[in-house]
């Protein structure tokens, strides 16, 4: 395996870090409670991946069995207890846990615990994440076609 194709030809390098303070407010939802923050969007890791920070609230449930054909998703448990599907089994994750699931691996994840639970997500290629969980609300309201459309264009496929 090598190195991938270069993507910076200068050579004096250039400030170009993005900062994050972590009292920065959630994106999608209420801090504290079902939220979302995003750490490294889509946008700004230039399509390379997108980091994303979860807070569920207890018993906060999560997204049926689904897979995914174009990007890989993984899992780091900051605290709480998360149930994290492998495909195979339900596992309760805990703190520093982690769950990496290749394109096309059958996977969810839910907190089913009494108590609250965060996690770090992260795709691989970036791909328009944030667009997903900003609709994610909206689905109340569509129909069975808009919703399949919905998931559709957002690379999730969900299993029975």
């Amino acid at each position: 395996m090598s190195y991938p194709q270069q993507v910076y030809s200068g050579d004096d390098g250039e400030i170009n870090a993005n900062f994050r303070p972590a009292n920065t407010p959630p994106n999608v939802g209420k801090a504290g409670g079902d939220a979302i923050h995003y750490l490294a969007s889509t946008t700004s890791t230039r399509g390379e991946f997108g980091l994303y920070r979860v807070e569920m609230s207890a018993k906060a449930g999560g997204p049926k069995t689904h897979f995914h054909k174009t990007i890989s998703e993984s899992f780091f448990i900051l605290n709480g207890t998360v149930r994290l599907f492998d495909g195979a089994q339900w596992i309760d994750a805990r703190q520093g846990d982690f769950l990496h699931v290749p394109q096309g691996g059958l996977h969810a994840f839910r907190n089913d615990s009494d108590a609250p639970a965060e996690m770090l997500l992260l795709f691989t290629p970036g791909a328009p994440r944030e667009e997903y969980f900003e609709g994610l609300s909206q689905l109340a309201q569509a129909t069975d076609d808009e919703r399949a459309k919905f998931f559709d264009k957002h690379d999730s496929y969900f299993v029975e």
